[in-house]
């Protein structure tokens, strides 16, 4: 278990070592995409900011990784 999840890291981590900005852009799309989601729809998915959350929590881990990389 322990060997499977350290291969994905190392997987992982080459492959955003050559997309340093592909976490930070996915992130700025789902920013997008909650604001549009606030704009024309008002369920459960709009109101609970899913996709702002995740936004923010992927460009930061998006920019901490491209930094350490």
């Amino acid at each position: 278990m322990i060997s499977r999840f350290s291969k994905f890291l190392d997987h992982t981590s080459e492959f955003l070592a050559s997309r340093k900005g592909l976490l930070p852009i996915i992130a700025v799309l789902c920013v997008t995409l909650n604001f549009l989601l606030r704009i024309f729809t008002s369920g459960w998915l709009a109101s609970s900011d899913l996709f702002l959350h995740a936004g923010i929590i992927l460009a930061v881990l998006g920019f901490m990784l491209a930094w350490a990389l």
